[in-house]
């Protein structure tokens, strides 16, 4: 255990034997982003077994429809009900979720079934990352098949079970994807792209202590949106969005707009990003509960401070 988790631990158990509480001692939630709702989704009574485990977020410009993926290979979709100050006020979930099958039309399991990263197009493709088989494929929720992309060979070489864990696509439909671990706490995360039926790595995100990125997204600016978390054990979950400008094969940027202390919210792992009516990009946000009774499921929401 990193000496920072242990550090974190010893405090947080210090505290409950005194009858304090969890303390922590990460950082408080930054002035940039600016806490807007904490949600949690309520299984539907028909569909409770396969409820949970979301690590895949998209949502319409207008943050109204959502289409969250679960890393037991199934596909949500619901749409938000929001107040006058447009917070969530209630979760609808729509029609049934989409199983994914495979090439064949054979329904994904276990080794095959892990699916991480969600990203839709803008002529309405829709593409999951996963990290048990390292792959990505295209779905067509109209149909059965899945539509797998080439697999180069530098993906046979991730970490097995923390591979391709975010994925994002431009508004020219690229495709970006990286993995949750780079192999090696001094190397870089690599970025693969996916661009006219080719990948290639143009560039790789540097290591930051025991942060590891688990969502991406590009916003309504064309800036590439990174959510990262880091785990501090009986203390919680650690939640980050750093933002990048990608240029060609350059990355710039990777500023810090948001990071929380631990326990603030539950295991964020899917992000959206949108504009809302005044101007302002939305961070949305759901959470992979790992189908455990102790975490939760929830939607939350931060909005940049100057429509930044």
């Amino acid at each position: 255990m990193p000496k920072r988790s242990r550090i974190a631990l010893i405090g947080g158990l210090i505290g409950a034997a005194f009858g304090f509480g969890l303390v922590s001692t990460g950082a408080q939630d930054t002035p940039r982003a600016e806490f807007i709702s904490s949600t949690e989704w309520d299984a539907p009574e028909r569909d409770d077994a396969l409820f949970g485990g979301f690590s895949g977020l998209e949502t319409d410009e207008t943050g109204t429809r959502f289409t969250a993926l679960s890393d037991r290979a199934t596909i949500w979709q619901g749409r938000f009900t929001r107040d006058a100050e447009g917070r969530i006020a209630s979760i609808e979930t729509l029609d049934e979720p989409f199983p994914l099958h495979d090439r064949d039309g054979v329904r994904l399991t276990r080794f095959t079934a892990d699916s991480e990263g969600l990203a839709i197009a803008p002529d309405g493709q829709l593409f999951v990352s996963f990290e048990g088989l390292h792959r990505v494929a295209r779905y067509d929720l109209s149909r059965l098949p899945s539509d797998p992309l080439p697999r180069p060979d530098a993906f046979d070489a991730l970490q097995a079970n923390s591979s391709l864990e975010a994925l994002a696509v431009d508004e020219s439909g690229t495709l970006y994807t990286l993995p949750e671990r780079s192999g090696l706490l001094n190397r870089p995360f690599p970025v693969f792209r996916y661009r006219n039926g080719t990948w290639d790595q143009p560039f790789s995100i540097p290591r930051d202590g025991d942060w590891l990125p688990v969502g991406a997204d590009f916003g309504p600016d064309g800036r590439f949106y990174l959510l990262e978390r880091d785990f501090w054990g009986l203390l919680g979950f650690l939640t980050r969005v750093r933002v990048f400008t990608v240029e060609g094969d350059r990355l710039g940027g990777g500023e810090v707009l948001l990071e929380t202390r631990a326990g603030r919210h539950d295991n964020l792992e899917g992000l959206a990003v949108w504009r809302d009516s005044q101007g302002a990009i939305r961070l949305t946000m759901v959470s992979d509960d790992n189908f455990r009774l102790l975490q939760r499921t929830e939607f939350v929401e931060y909005r940049l401070r100057d429509g930044e």
